[in-house]
């Protein structure tokens, strides 16, 4: 496509800076968020801003989504108004979110009975990364429907992957953070642990990171437990929700994944008490209250 028309729905941390950098390279997108403030902002820098899905859609080539949930995710394709009313032959739908594979690969079979494609490309790296057009981008999907929009991938990621059929995208994700949030909740429960039995953390920490175990994980885990900095923007919240699709996922594969469910239990603990929007290393004061 050259120059492609694209909408976007989803103006969070994430979605806002990735409009913004389309919008350094010249691109004029149409914008839907419960936020007015931010969608004024896109409009303000020469974007336009759409009253529903349906006209979004219809106005665009590439509609791109950055929503928190697949529930999000499948109201704003199914709705009377959404995306699968408005959608013509030929555009193409992106996920950019972290959503159900099983979801996925349902809407890109209804997209596709209206002429249209789909691509799931869950993101790495930080908003910071989205600015500058540097994310990690798993993609996955139809080849040609890729080929269709690598240029644009490629103008929001220093790294596209392809990654096999439709929904694989989204697998992969969910198996990243189900290893990373596992890593990290771990690691919390360990400086808990040293620190009830009067070991000092940072000895902990330089033991450790000169061994297998050094990871940046283990970094940020070491910079809230030690340093009292919360520097991994990701929320308890949402590394919750992230292992239980994970877990949802491999239900639907028709096996379990016992590691995971310890991880989900003690993030939903940790949700429980009050802690939902704090950085998933925050897991540490939780562990570090519990016998007292």
């Amino acid at each position: 496509m050259d120059k492609p028309s694209i909408g976007f729905i989803g103006l969070g941390l994430m979605g806002r800076n990735m409009v913004e950098n389309l919008q350094k390279r010249g691109f004029k997108p149409i914008v839907m968020d419960l936020n007015k403030d931010v969608v004024a902002e896109v409009v303000a820098q020469g974007g336009s801003a759409a009253e529903s899905a349906a006209q979004l859609a219809a106005d665009s080539d590439i509609v791109m989504l950055c929503l928190t949930t697949s529930t999000i995710v499948e109201s704003v394709v199914y709705a009377e108004d959404g995306i699968l009313a408005g959608i013509k032959e030929g555009s193409v739908v992106i996920d950019f979110g972290t959503s159900i594979p099983a979801s996925t690969r349902k809407i890109g079979a209804d997209l596709a009975k209206k002429g249209a494609g789909m691509i799931d490309a869950p993101l790495g790296r930080t908003p910071a990364h989205a600015k500058d057009g540097l994310l990690n981008i798993m993609a996955s999907g139809d080849l040609d429907t890729f080929a269709k929009v690598k240029p644009i991938l490629d103008i929001q990621g220093e790294n596209v992957f392809h990654l096999g059929a439709l929904g694989s995208g989204h697998t992969t994700k969910l198996i990243n953070n189900f290893i990373g949030m596992t890593t990290v909740t771990a690691m919390s429960q360990a400086f808990a642990v040293a620190d009830s039995a009067g070991v000092d953390k940072q000895q902990l920490f330089d033991i450790m990171s000169t061994g297998p175990s050094s990871s940046p994980f283990m970094q940020f885990c070491k910079n809230y437990a030690v340093d009292g900095v919360s520097d991994l923007g990701f929320s308890i919240g949402n590394a919750h929700k992230d292992i239980g699709y994970f877990l949802e996922m491999v239900k639907d594969l028709g096996t379990r994944a016992q590691i995971a469910e310890g991880t989900s239990a003690n993030l939903q603990a940790a949700y429980d008490a009050g802690m939902a929007r704090g950085n998933v290393p925050e897991i540490y004061d939780y562990f570090s209250q519990l016998g007292k």
